[in-house]
């Protein structure tokens, strides 16, 4: 991907980020298809954070683009390092982060390789220096709790030398792999962001070194960069048929939902063809050969127009393109005056060119298009997307949920039913469906049953919970449909107690009573209790459960007559006390 050398100077106060946060553009029934994600720059937040606010309803993550990685010669260790902070300074990172999340969007930051050329393959092939790479991002993640993490370490195919990668290749799945690992062991999402590939079999294999196949099952995410097709010489950012390849292959290898296609917010202009004498400041870089000048796609149409030329769409690449000429004036080397007039021949991708790969999630249902990056497009870009998502909209999932009982003692089930419908009311049959739990101090949900629901759309099952706890039921979204989730029932689980007790006894004589509690544990506060007069009074000391939950009291001899009694459990950090039902013994 580009990185646009050009730093935007962060002015907003703190409570910019925060006020942000906008209603979604769209507002119909059918809300469109989340199928946008993109790179949040560090040295343009002013732009890209506000473009992701304002159209939050196709948007589900970002990448925040804030972070390298980089060597450490006195430690001779692998650091990420932070981007954002020495350019956004009066801007805390959590400002930002504050706005995305309150926003319900997916934070997966991107890494980048900040080491010099084959300093990061050699760090991968040694396992030891590999697994201290994989520490120093799992740290990055455990600090800020991001969602995951998304790799773009582009090294590899742009420093390093193809005549690496076949021995880079085994290296980078190897880390991959360790990485994935660590994070699925904490529930985050590993995304990577990589130059194209193509079949192997076929003669152009692209940029093979990364794998796709071998990483498939480890990764969540691919974001393929379909841009940059032409750099050095004039041509398409990226030509639709060749993208189209590329996502061919990576849904031939994984999972369709996994796959992004890249479209770039950005356009290219080269120089043709010189005439005249070019003055000293330009004459190295107006010339044909040399690098393209980079512009942004919201400025695509002015430039054209600044030059009396209008931009037309090509059919075969799906881009639009420009030429003009532009005379620069000034003095050569010496100080004489001069003039030259360059041809130039600009490409970029449009409104009409990005929709042209939206339609590619539409025909592989691939996970969606990742933008380089968010704030550069024009604003009909993202309306031609929003249109896109508008038409494959998935149905929205409704859940209505109950519970037979919200209080019960431990071991008795309670029943849930749901049925599950779609707008019109029809019915969503044969939906596996997750009935979850939730407890306090949980940070995710658990399963504790499964079922799938009926040609009617509904569900009932019996789920024994085992301490208090919030219960829901959810459905995964699919391509047709998303996700359902009802309401959050909270149940109340009390301690089933067991007491066993004479009816009768002898006066005078001291009788056992014995029980357990249920869930069985040790150290549990166990009382006897008499009904005096009016009031309960204890009798004799408590005593504690063993480790089967177990307890014995003694009932010391009690006069004739009748002797009614009880049992009081006490509280304690995760139990509510529990009293059993009066019984009496008739004391002869």
């Amino acid at each position: 991907m580009v990185k646009t050398q050009r730093k935007f100077i962060v002015v907003a106060v703190a409570t910019l980020f925060l006020s942000l946060i906008s209603t979604p553009i769209s507002t119909a029934d059918n809300p469109p298809r989340k199928i946008m994600t993109g790179w949040v720059p560090y040295y343009s937040m002013k732009t890209a954070l506000p473009d992701v606010l304002n159209n939050i309803d196709l948007i589900k993550e970002v990448m925040p683009f804030w972070y390298t990685l980089k060597f450490d010669g006195k430690a001779k260790a692998a650091v990420v390092t932070d981007l954002y902070a020495p350019a956004n300074p009066s801007v805390p990172i959590s400002e930002p982060l504050t706005a995305m999340r309150n926003a319900g969007l997916s934070i997966i930051p991107t890494i980048t390789d900040g080491t010099d050329k084959l300093v990061l393959a050699g760090l991968l092939k040694n396992p030891a220096s590999r697994t201290q790479v994989v520490s120093a991002i799992m740290n990055l993640v455990r600090t800020n709790n991001y969602d995951g993490i998304d790799i773009d370490f582009e090294g590899f195919a742009f420093v390093d030398g193809n005549s690496t990668w076949t021995s880079t290749a085994p290296s980078w799945v190897a880390f991959i792999k360790e990485l994935s690992i660590a994070l699925r062991a904490e529930k985050k999402l590993l995304s990577v962001s990589t130059p194209y590939v193509l079949n192997p079999n076929e003669a152009q294999k692209g940029y093979f070194v990364y794998a796709w196949a071998a990483i498939a099952s480890s990764i969540d995410k691919l974001r393929i960069m379909t841009y940059d097709y032409s750099v050095s010489k004039v041509g398409p950012m990226g030509p639709i048929t060749w993208a189209e390849r590329t996502v061919q292959y990576a849904v031939s290898v994984m999972p369709a939902s996994k796959v992004f296609v890249g479209v770039p917010g950005y356009g290219r202009d080269w120089v043709t063809a010189v005439t005249g004498v070019c003055p000293a400041n330009v004459v190295n870089s107006v010339k044909p050969g040399a690098k393209a000048a980079t512009f942004v796609m919201r400025d695509a149409v002015a430039l054209a127009a600044t030059y009396g030329t209008v931009p037309r769409y090509d059919e075969k690449f799906g881009e639009m393109t420009f030429s003009y000429q532009k005379v620069y004036n000034g003095t050569t080397a010496t100080g004489l005056a001069t003039s030259c007039t360059a041809s130039r021949t600009a490409w970029y991708q449009d409104a009409r060119g990005w929709a042209l790969r939206a339609a590619l999630v539409t025909k592989y249902r691939i996970g969606g298009i990742t933008a380089w990056t968010f704030g550069m497009e024009e604003p009909l870009a993202m309306e031609s997307i929003r249109q896109v998502a508008k038409e494959i909209a998935p149905d929205q999932v409704a859940v209505t949920a109950a519970i037979d009982n919200s209080t019960i003692d431990y071991g008795n089930p309670i029943t849930v039913t749901a049925t599950f419908t779609i707008k019109d009311k029809s019915p969503v049959a044969g939906v596996p469906v997750r009935i979850e739990g939730k407890s306090a101090g949980d940070t995710n949900w658990r399963t504790l049953a499964t079922v799938t629901t009926g040609v009617d759309g509904k569900i009932e099952k019996a789920v024994l919970v085992g301490k208090s706890t919030a219960v829901r039921v959810y459905s995964d979204s699919t391509w047709e449909r998303t996700e359902g989730a009802s309401s959050e029932f909270p149940i109340v689980v009390n301690r089933l107690l067991v007491i066993s007790a004479p009816g009768t006894a002898k006066s005078s004589v001291a009788t056992v009573i014995t029980g357990n509690i249920r869930p069985r544990i040790a150290g549990a506060s166990v009382q006897l209790e008499k009904l005096v007069g009016k009031e309960w009074k204890p009798l004799d000391v408590a005593v504690l459960t063993d480790a089967q939950g177990n307890f014995s009291l003694n009932l010391s001899g009690q006069t004739r007559g009748v002797s009614s009694l009880r049992i009081s459990v006490a509280a304690d950090s995760l139990w509510s006390a529990v009293l059993s039902p009066i019984f009496n013994i008739i004391v002869r």
